[in-house]
């Protein structure tokens, strides 16, 4: 980050603090649909093996919600 840019992201950051924290809050978080994982509230599953599997079947990969490959 060159100096200037690195003064106005301080100055930024000092405005942000000087807000009310509800603001604050409001502003520093955005909530996203999250497709199959959003349409029901609740799923229980009996081993984690079950919940892997439904995750891998059914949400798309990009949440990450899917194993690490090796």
């Amino acid at each position: 980050m060159r100096k200037t840019e690195m003064k106005e992201w301080n100055a930024q950051c000092m405005r942000q603090i000087k807000r009310p924290l509800r603001d604050r809050i409001d502003f520093g978080f955005n909530w996203v649909y999250k497709p199959v994982l959003d349409d029901a509230e609740s799923r229980i599953f009996n081993t984690m093996a079950e919940y892997r599997k439904w995750c891998e079947q059914k949400l798309p990969s990009y949440l990450g919600y899917r194993r690490a490959k090796r």
